[in-house]
């Protein structure tokens, strides 16, 4: 009976070699990076004009508390 195997010269070159680990960890911290990217901008079609609104948004924040303890706010007054 004989046994059907290729040629084990070839067989050498179509091993699949395991990368280090190290390595390994850094591909997938870059692709849950990308995936939470991905996640972060899903809907939006201009991410540019949403993260310029956002930091006007802050620095307004930022005005209104940095202000807002000189009492520039509504002024009641009791009769």
């Amino acid at each position: 009976m004989g046994l059907c195997l290729p040629c084990m010269g070839g067989a050498v070159k179509d091993v699949v070699e395991t990368p280090d680990p190290e390595i390994k960890r850094r591909q997938l911290a870059e692709a849950a990076e990308k995936r939470q990217m991905e996640a972060s901008s899903r809907g939006i079609k201009n991410a540019y004009s949403v993260e310029q609104k956002k930091k006007k948004q802050e620095e307004m924040e930022k005005r209104m508390t940095a202000s807002g303890s000189g009492g520039g706010g509504l002024r009641w007054q009791v009769g």
